[in-house]
C-alpha cells in the first residue's frame, strides 16, 4: 500500500511512496500527531539524485523489520531538501552542533515534538558496518533516551535552540570597510591549493565555484597596482583548477556537463549525479576562462555544458529540470562507464588508436568491476604525433569515435531525471547561459536564457509573489531568499546579454520584494525565509557560500548593481547594510564568503556602467567590439532606439551609437567614437 507520500509532486518523495514506512510529508498533520502522541519525530532529508540516499532507502526504508520499528516508535517525516532548503539549512546546522562534524545527505535527525533536534546523523545501515551503528539498535536507544532521560533531552534542546540563534549575525559597531579581506582570502586559498591537480582540498573534491569566481575577479582587479604577482597567482590557481576539472571524469567527456563532485583528488571518479545548480555557475566560469585565455578546452567545456542542458534538461515549456540520478539499473555510474572491450568492439581500429589513449581506455580500470570512466588522459596533439597523424586527422577520428560512443551510450538504461523545476536553480542556469552567451557570442544561448526567464515569470510569479517549485503544471511553495536573489542576478545578466523591457520591470519588482519580505531592516541583511513564512525553530540569515552562492551575498551584489544602473539609492543602501552586518565575519574568515567579497569589491570601487544608445544594428557592432574589453566590475547595456526605459537609463535616442559611462556618481560626457569608449 502506498503511504502518504504518494500524492506529493516531489520525485524524491515519490521514490519513497511504496516504502512500508508510515511516512508523512512535512506539515501540520505530522507535527500535530507528534505533539498529541508525545512521540519523537524521525526526520529524513535527502534528494532524488543522491546515491547514499538510495543506499539507505534500500537498506532501511524498504525493509519491513526496520519500518516496523520506525512506525512503532516515531512519527516519520520525509523531506526533499531541494523543495525545503529552509528545513535542510536548520537541521544541517543542528547536525553540526550535535555530531560536531559536517553533515550531508541523507540527513537523519530525531526531533522532540516541538521540532527541536536532539540526535542527528547521516547514513545508517540496517546492521552495523562502516564503523556505524545499525539503524534498529540506534532507534531503540533514541527511544529509551527520550522516555527515560527526558529532562536531559529537554535541557540539551534549550541549549541547541540558543546555539542556533547565536549563529545569526547581529548588527555590531560600525567599522570602516577595507580591501584587507582580499589578500587574506587569496593567502588562505593559496595555502589550501593543490598545485598538481587544482582545487582546494584533498579528496573528495568539489568544484567550489565561489572561490573560482573570486580568483578570476582578483586576477582582473586593479591590474595597475603593485599586486601583479597576487593577481597572477589568483589567475593560475583558477585556470589550473578549471583545466583539471575539465580534463577529469567529473566532467562527462562524452555527453557534456559536470557531476556533483569527485571522490578522488584527481577529479577522475565522481558521484555521478548531475545537478543543474552546479552547471550554471560552471558555465559562467568556463566562458570567462575562455575569454581570458582563448583555450579550446574551456570553449569545448562550456559548449558541452549547454549541449547537455538543452538536450537532456530542458522542459518543453522552456524551464530546466533539477538533476539526473547517479544510479541506473541499481548501480552507481553504470550509464557512464565502459570496459575497453566494449569500446574496441564499437570503433574501427584507426579511431580506437586515437580514442583509447586520449580517453584513457588503454590504462588499468579506474572504476569498480573493471570499468573505466573516461577522462582526458593524454593531449590529442601528443597522440597524433605518436601515431604520425596530422592534427586535423586525429581530431576528426576522435570526433567520430566520441559520436559513436555517445550514440551507443544513449541505448543504455538512463539515470532517473528529477523533473521538478526550481526557481533558484533555474535562475543560476539563466545567469550562466546569458553570461556565456554574451561572452562567447552565442545568440542561441541568450535566447534559451530568455525563454527560461519567461517560463519563470509566466508560471512562478503570482500577484507580486514568487513561488519556489513547479511540476506537472503546478507552482507551489513560498519562495526563499535564494529564489529572489538568484533570479534578480540572472535578470541583470540577461539584460546585459539582450535588453528587454519586461526583464528590467521584473528586476525592480523582485528587488522591492526582497526589501519588503526578506530584509532585516533594523540590523541589515536578509533572512532565508520571508516574513510571512511558516515559523520554524530558528530563522537563518546565511552569509557564507556553500555548494551554491550565499543568498545574502547575491542579493547584496545584485541590489548594488541594480542601484548603480538606475541611480536608485534604496537598493545600494540595502546592499551596504547587508555587507556591514556580515563584515566582521568576512574579515575573520574571508575565504568562506567569496560572494560577499564581490559585494565588498564593488562597495569600495563602484561598478562602471556603460550605456549604449542608437540604432540596433549599429549597436551590435559596438557590443561585439567592447565585450572582450570588459572587466569584472563593468556592466554594458545596449539600449536600441524605440525602447521605453526607466529614468536611470533614459538616455536620448541617437542616429548613431552613443555611449554614456559612469562610475558611481562620476559620469563622462557622451561619446560617439568607439575608439574613445575602448580606451
Amino acid at each position: 500500500m502506498p503511504n502518504r507520500l504518494a500524492t506529493e509532486p516531489s520525485p524524491y518523495l515519490l521514490q519513497h511512496a511504496d516504502n512500508p514506512v508510515d511516512w508523512y510529508p512535512w506539515g501540520e498533520e505530522a507535527l500535530e500527531k507528534a505533539r498529541r502522541e508525545d512521540k519523537p519525530i524521525l526526520l529524513s532529508i535527502g534528494y532524488s539524485a543522491c546515491h547514499w540516499c538510495h543506499v539507505m532507502a534500500h537498506d532501511c526504508f524498504e525493509d519491513a523489520e526496520v519500518a516496523a520499528v520506525m512506525n512503532r516508535l516515531f512519527v516519520n517525516i520525509k523531506v526533499d531538501r531541494e523543495e525545503r532548503p529552509d528545513l535542510d539549512q536548520i537541521y544541517q546546522a543542528a547536525h553540526q552542533l550535535l555530531a560536531r562534524r559536517g553533515g550531508g545527505w541523507p540527513l537523519t535527525v530525531f526531533l522532540a515534538p516541538d521540532q527541536t533536534p536532539f540526535f542527528a546523523g547521516t547514513y545508517f545501515p540496517k546492521t552495523p558496518r562502516y564503523m556505524l551503528p545499525g539503524f534498529i539498535d540506534l532507534m531503540q536507544k533514541v527511544d529509551r533516551t527520550w522516555r527515560e532521560r527526558r529532562d536531559e533531552v529537554l535541557a540539551q534542546n534549550a541549549t541547541v535552540r540558543e546555539a542556533l540563534a547565536q549563529q545569526q549575525p547581529v548588527a555590531g559597531i560600525a567599522q570602516g570597510l577595507s580591501d584587507a579581506p582580499f589578500a587574506a582570502a587569496l593567502r588562505d586559498l593559496a595555502q589550501a591549493f593543490d598545485p598538481v591537480w587544482g582545487g582546494f582540498s584533498r579528496a573528495p573534491k568539489f568544484p567550489r565555484p565561489g572561490e573560482l569566481f573570486f580568483l578570476l575577479r582578483q586576477a582582473n582587479r586593479d591590474e595597475g597596482r603593485a599586486q601583479r604577482s597576487g593577481n597572477a597567482e589568483a589567475r593560475e590557481m583558477a585556470l589550473l583548477t578549471l583545466r583539471k576539472m575539465a580534463s577529469g571524469g567529473v566532467r562527462d567527456q562524452l555527453g557534456g556537463g559536470f557531476c556533483r563532485y569527485s571522490v578522488d583528488a584527481q577529479w577522475a571518479i565522481p558521484h555521478f549525479e548531475k545537478m543543474l545548480y552546479d552547471n550554471g555557475p560552471l558555465l559562467h566560469l568556463y566562458a570567462d576562462a575562455w575569454a581570458l585565455t582563448g583555450e579550446t578546452l574551456f570553449k569545448d567545456t562550456a559548449e558541452g555544458i549547454v549541449d547537455w542542458l538543452l538536450r537532456e534538461m530542458r522542459a518543453p515549456d522552456g524551464g530546466f529540470y533539477s538533476a539526473l540520478d547517479a544510479d541506473s539499473e541499481g548501480h552507481e555510474g553504470k550509464f557512464y562507464v565502459w570496459t575497453p572491450d566494449q569500446v574496441r568492439a564499437l570503433l574501427p581500429a584507426g579511431e580506437y588508436a586515437v580514442a583509447a589513449p586520449v580517453y584513457g581506455f588503454d590504462q588499468p580500470p579506474n572504476f569498480e568491476n573493471a570499468n573505466w570512466n573516461p577522462i582526458l588522459a593524454r593531449p590529442l596533439h601528443t597522440v597524433a604525433a605518436e601515431l604520425g597523424l596530422t592534427a586535423e586527422t586525429a581530431a576528426a577520428r576522435l570526433a567520430r569515435a566520441r559520436a559513436t560512443l555517445f550514440a551507443a551510450r544513449e541505448t543504455r538504461v538512463r539515470p532517473g531525471c528529477d523533473d521538478k523545476q526550481l526557481t533558484s536553480w533555474n535562475a543560476l542556469m539563466i545567469a550562466g547561459l546569458a553570461h556565456a552567451g554574451r561572452v562567447m557570442s552565442r545568440a542561441d544561448w541568450v535566447e534559451a536564457a530568455h525563454a527560461a526567464a519567461d517560463f519563470l515569470r509566466r508560471n512562478l510569479w503570482r500577484d507580486g509573489r514568487l513561488l519556489a517549485s513547479f511540476k506537472h503544471g503546478e507552482a507551489r511553495l513560498n519562495a526563499y531568499l535564494d529564489d529572489h536573489a538568484f533570479l534578480l542576478d540572472a535578470l541583470l545578466e540577461s539584460l546585459q546579454a539582450g535588453y528587454r523591457e519586461a526583464d528590467m520591470d521584473w528586476a525592480c519588482e523582485l528587488a522591492d520584494a526582497l526589501l519588503a519580505h526578506f530584509e532585516d531592516a533594523e540590523a541589515g541583511g536578509f533572512y532565508f525565509t520571508s516574513h510571512d513564512h511558516e515559523a520554524l525553530i530558528t530563522r537563518p540569515k546565511p552569509g557564507y557560500d556553500n555548494a551554491m552562492p550565499s543568498g545574502n551575498g547575491v542579493a547584496a551584489f545584485a541590489l548594488q548593481r541594480l542601484g548603480h544602473l538606475l541611480g536608485e539609492t534604496r537598493y545600494i543602501d540595502a546592499g551596504m547594510r547587508c555587507l556591514r552586518v556580515f563584515y566582521p565575519h568576512l574579515s575573520q574568515q574571508p575565504v568562506a564568503y567569496p560572494t560577499l567579497l564581490a559585494v565588498l569589491d564593488e562597495a569600495l570601487v563602484p561598478p562602471r556602467v556603460i550605456l549604449l544608445r542608437g540604432p540596433e544594428s549599429a549597436l551590435r557592432t559596438w557590443v561585439q567590439a567592447l565585450t572582450p574589453k570588459l572587466g569584472a566590475r563593468d556592466m554594458l547595456l545596449a539600449l536600441p532606439n524605440g525602447l521605453s526605459l526607466p529614468q536611470g537609463l533614459a538616455k536620448p535616442e541617437a542616429d548613431r551609437p552613443t555611449a554614456w559611462i559612469c562610475s558611481g556618481t562620476a559620469c563622462q560626457p557622451p561619446l560617439t567614437d568607439l575608439a574613445g569608449v575602448m580606451e
